[in-house]
């Protein structure tokens, strides 16, 4: 009977641990907003349009919804070498601004739903989790 009672209790602290982490898009995307203005807007401006030649634009990029876990894995670990976005070259260094799994969850829910950009998946603490660097 105690061994049931473990169980349950291990199964019910299971799931709630796993709701508390995945909330609502909605909510993601607004946390995300704030991240993005502390530590991404000063590159890539808060219009998501980045600077011609230096920082790469969000706004309606290519590159940001056909790599999305190379996308991740540079605001995780950061990037540097060569990538196309919508047909511009872009040669530059991010570095990590440190954020945990939660806040790069947030912040690329808020960028993959602004500025013209629509995803319809979810990012979620787990997925960037599960991203390791190249």
């Amino acid at each position: 009977m105690r061994y049931l009672l473990l169980c349950f209790s291990l199964c019910i602290t299971s799931l709630s641990i796993g709701l508390y982490q995945n909330k609502p898009k909605a909510q993601s995307i607004a946390d995300g907003e704030e991240i993005y203005a502390d530590f991404c807007a000063q590159c890539h401006l808060p219009n998501g349009k980045g600077v011609a030649g230096s920082f790469p634009p969000l706004a309606q990029s290519d590159y940001l919804l056909n790599n999305l876990e190379e996308s991740i894995r540079g605001v995780k670990y950061g990037m540097k070498g060569e990538i196309v976005v919508n047909g511009k070259t872009y040669n530059n260094q991010m570095i990590s601004q440190g954020l945990d799994n939660e806040e790069i969850a947030d912040v690329m829910n808020y960028i993959l739903n602004t500025w013209g950009n629509s995803s319809e998946k979810i990012i979620t603490e787990n997925d960037v989790e599960n991203i390791r660097p190249n």
